[in-house]
């Protein structure tokens, strides 16, 4: 039973940034983002919902089968606080692009987003090859953020 306690709360603590980062966005989804020039590969608004709660799901899994195997075997530690860190950045980028309304200075931190999510991954992939693999369509959906939010950037500067 307590293995499902930890799959719970390992679930819930991904969808509760994506909740927090959906009140930011929110606002700024219905007044200013709609006046951005944005690049042809923009996908429909509709869409980043449902594929945003599918990646916090996997991800969620992911930390879970990380943190079944031990904090302190074969690195979990290392593995998990590299996964807090890019959860903490993934809601970070929603308060600065929408939030505050800074392509630019999202752009920056995207980067380092990215960049803590394939580490990440990687480190996943060393404890858990499901936990990896359930983390390589999000670090793919931050490689296209990465993109779109450059391509906002440049295209609104």
């Amino acid at each position: 039973m307590r293995n499902w306690l930890r799959l719970v709360l390992a679930v819930a603590l991904p969808l509760c940034v994506g909740f927090v980062a959906g009140r930011v966005t929110a606002p700024a989804v219905e007044s200013w983002y709609p006046g951005l020039l944005r690049p042809t590969f923009t996908p429909p608004s509709w869409l980043f919902a449902p594929v945003w709660t599918v990646l916090y799901l996997a991800m969620g899994v992911a930390s879970w089968l990380v943190w079944r195997q031990g904090v302190g075997a074969g690195g979990g530690q290392r593995a998990l606080t590299v996964y807090v860190v890019q959860l903490a950045l993934n809601g970070l980028w929603s308060v600065l692009f929408f939030g505050l309304r800074s392509p630019g200075l999202a752009l920056v931190e995207v980067v380092i987003l990215l960049a803590a999510v394939v580490t990440c991954t990687v480190l996943f992939f060393g404890i858990s090859a499901a936990a990896g693999a359930l983390m390589v369509p999000y670090a793919a959906w931050t490689a296209f953020a990465t993109a779109l939010n450059a391509g906002i950037w440049l295209l609104n500067r």
